[in-house]
């Protein structure tokens, strides 16, 4: 069997982001775990905002087919996103509404959503952690008919969560995680 793949993706593109230094962590995390992890930076895929005049005149951007593809490489993804006004950023929403339209041959649109496991998390500096951000996400995840995992990590407090060596200082912090990391691989190793 070949080493299970997870796909890391920090929905956030600002220096210094709670939301990438969390990505940091679960990727740290899912590779301790034997996880072979690949993490990008949406900066890496520039779109455009999704339009449907733009996509009947020129098609899908090749980034999106790009990150559609490197998605469908990996068994399990893991999208960390910031909160924006009790929801996600149009940065992340984008990224979805392209990728759900790449259609290769032989495959529905849409389709890299339904043949992997999809994890979230957050991390803001409030209490709340994400956790308005987390369910838009699922919302539109499951709209796409992506296998969501139950557990998700929204990381309350995160400007105070971590030690001097960058690691999660908390100990129920640390559990969230852990549960979330088994829950991701459990999930993929099933839909490999």
């Amino acid at each position: 069997m070949s080493a299970l793949k997870i796909l890391v993706i920090p929905g956030s593109l600002r220096t210094g982001s709670l939301n990438a230094k969390l990505a940091a962590v679960l990727a740290e995390a899912l590779a301790q775990r034997g996880a072979d992890v690949t993490r990008i930076s949406l900066a890496d895929f520039p779109l455009p905002i999704y339009d449907g005049d733009l996509q009947a005149k020129s098609g899908v951007p090749q980034h999106a087919v790009n990150l559609k593809r490197m998605i469908g490489a990996h068994h399990g993804v893991l999208i960390v996103t910031p909160e924006y006004n009790s929801s996600i950023p149009a940065l992340v929403k984008n990224t979805v509404d392209w990728v759900s339209r790449v259609q290769d041959p032989h495959e529905s649109r849409g389709q890299v959503f339904h043949d992997r496991a999809f994890a979230i998390a957050a991390a803001s500096g409030n209490r709340l952690g994400g956790t308005r951000a987390l369910a838009a996400l699922r919302l539109i995840l499951t709209a796409c008919r992506a296998t969501v995992i139950p557990n998700q990590l929204a990381l309350s407090f995160a400007d105070q969560a971590y030690d001097d060596m960058d690691r999660l200082k908390h100990q129920a912090d640390i559990d969230a995680m852990q549960a979330l990391v088994r829950q991701l691989i459990d999930h993929s190793e099933r839909m490999m």
